[in-house]
């Protein structure tokens, strides 16, 4: 498969997108002064070549009572435990992300739960895996970057 070339039409239609999914073609197509159709089809093209995976749902943990985010880095006793500790991280809901990774943890992760006593909670159940020698966790005191736009901009101007 050759590879898919975006242009300024592309990138616009992926701004809109990222700021709301839901945002209707016909707006986009009005936006850009081309027809809702061109948009689909657009839009069909970037899905089909794999640059548009889906769509997500931003949410506002804070009303939902999940404010609290914490990082916790995973020691594991043996690397080999690594996808076993992975399955049972994963039925854990209050991790929303982990990444195995190089130096000092073998898994981090990010974690959101409702307060202190909370996180604890989720932490333990961490710790209590098999194969978890011992984790340790930092609290983020404010999620201040947590932007799609940027990385993305840049890539359309190396492009």
């Amino acid at each position: 498969m050759s590879k898919f070339r975006l242009d300024e039409v592309d990138h616009q239609i992926l701004d809109m997108l990222i700021d709301n999914t839901r945002v209707p073609f016909t707006d986009i197509a009005k936006k850009l002064l081309i027809s809702a159709g061109t948009v689909h089809v657009r839009v069909k093209k970037m899905e089909d070549a794999g640059i548009i995976m889906g769509s997500s749902l931003v949410l506002d943990y804070d009303k939902l009572g999940y404010s609290f985010i914490a990082y916790v880095g995973v020691f594991l006793n043996n690397t080999s435990q690594t996808k076993f500790v992975l399955e049972r991280i994963n039925e854990i809901p209050f991790v929303t992300v982990a990444s195995v990774t190089t130096g000092k943890f073998n898994i981090f992760c990010k974690i959101r739960a409702k307060d202190t006593k909370h996180a604890k909670d989720v932490i333990f159940m961490i710790d209590d895996i098999d194969g978890v020698y011992r984790t340790e966790t930092m609290i983020s005191l404010e999620e201040s970057i947590n932007d799609k736009k940027r990385l993305m901009h840049t890539i359309f101007k190396e492009m």
